[in-house]
Formats: structure tokens, C-alpha cells, sequence
């Protein structure tokens, strides 16, 4: 364990809190929205959790995961509208829950917590499974293709975990509006899947093999 790492990821976790909040609740124009807190404490407690953990056992992949600088200029702008969906996602929640366009019932919020928490579970066995994991699309030193466990099923349940995660939160917030905003995200990771998996064959060896082992990128007889 580093200090500097430390202080990289408690100050990039502090900094996510706030945005966040601001985010949800300034367009609400109140503190008193339940569903709002709801969303804040199964995103960041499991996050901290997840963060500690790693940084003890695995500060290595702490460090990856912390790392975003993308030096492609066709998947920087994957993430600029990716950042640019989650801004917007947040504040249409923040203003529906205001004005009540639209109020989803309260059991989509709770199968939607569920499917949240389960889609945290996921993560955190791929996170187990993949030590190579990188928030930046990028071939590392020494990398190995990894075709077992939840990776014998589908070629990227770490895209899959995040579409479930990013799909659940407008439900979270109980905002059909918001949700909608969120279903770009999939596509976006689409199109990221693509430009990586041509990297990958490009550069990873075995991966042309594994493409013929494991069939399907995120949902098994789907794509």
C-alpha cells in the first residue's frame, strides 16, 4: 500500500460523492429525497468496500482501475459521451423527482436495487478473475488471455456488470426519463467492444482463438 495511491483513491472517491450529489439533488431542489440517498449508498458503500479491498490485496489493479487517461481519440470520445449521459442522466432524475413528470412505482426501485447489488457481485468476480482489468483500452505488459470462469461464458462481463449497473441507477432514482437518457450507454459499449477487440486480436496472442472458444461478447445466443 502507497500513500500517494491512497490519497489518489480516497480523493477520487470524495470527488465522485459531490459530484454525484450535486448532480441528484440540486436539480430535485431538496435533501429530501429518499430514493436519491437510496442511490448514494448502494453506489459508494459497496465502491469503498471494493476500493479497500483492493488496495490491501491488490493495489496493482487498484491503481488500473484508477487510471483514465485515454490516449485513442475514438474512445475519448466514447467516454466524453459517456460523462455527458451520466451529467444529464442524473439531472433529469434531480428534476422529475421536482416536478414529478413522471413517478415510476416503488417495487421498480427495489428490483432495481437488487439488480444493482447483484451487478456490484458481478464486478467484483470479474475484478478476481482479471487482473489485467484497465479503465483505458490497452494491451500490458505480460498480458495473458483469460478464458475462464464468468470469461468461458462471455468474452466481457466486466462491459456486461457496467450496462446493468448504469441501466439500474435511473430506476434506483425512480425516473423513467433518466432511464431513457442511460440507454446510450449500451450502445456506446458497443462501439467500445469493437475498437478493443480489434486491439486485442491486433495485439494479444491467443485472443484470435479465444474469439472462437467463447462466441458471444456480453449475452450468451444475444451478441
Amino acid at each position: 500500500m502507497t500513500k500517494k495511491l491512497l490519497v489518489t483513491a480516497l480523493t477520487r472517491c470524495t470527488l465522485g460523492i459531490i459530484l454525484v450529489f450535486l448532480l441528484i439533488f440540486l436539480p430535485a431542489g431538496t435533501l429530501h429525497f429518499p430514493k436519491g440517498w437510496l442511490l448514494m449508498g448502494v453506489l459508494f458503500l459497496p465502491m469503498l468496500i471494493a476500493g479497500f479491498v483492493m488496495m490491501i490485496k491488490n493495489p496493482s489493479l487498484l491503481e488500473k482501475r484508477l487510471k483514465a487517461d485515454e490516449k485513442q481519440k475514438e474512445q475519448k470520445a466514447v467516454i466524453g459521451i459517456s460523462a455527458l449521459m451520466f451529467v444529464l442522466g442524473f439531472v433529469v432524475a434531480g428534476l422529475d423527482f421536482r416536478f414529478g413528470w413522471l413517478r415510476l412505482p416503488n417495487i421498480v426501485t427495489v428490483i432495481a436495487t437488487a439488480v444493482f447489488l447483484l451487478a456490484y457481485l458481478l464486478y467484483a468476480r470479474v475484478l478476481r478473475e482479471n487482473t489485467y482489468l484497465s479503465r483505458t483500452v490497452e494491451i500490458q505488459e505480460n498480458q495473458k488471455v483469460i478464458d475462464t470462469g464468468l470469461y468461458a461464458i462471455v468474452r466481457h462481463p466486466m462491459y456486461l456488470s457496467s450496462i446493468l449497473l448504469f441501466l439500474s441507477m435511473p430506476l434506483i432514482l425512480g425516473s423513467l426519463y433518466s432511464f431513457a437518457v442511460f440507454l446510450v450507454y449500451p450502445f456506446v459499449i458497443a462501439k467500445r467492444i469493437k475498437y478493443e477487440e480489434r486491439l486485442l486480436e491486433k495485439e494479444l496472442s491467443g485472443y484470435k482463438e479465444y474469439k472462437q472458444k467463447v462466441k458471444y461478447r456480453l449475452l450468451p445466443f444475444v451478441w
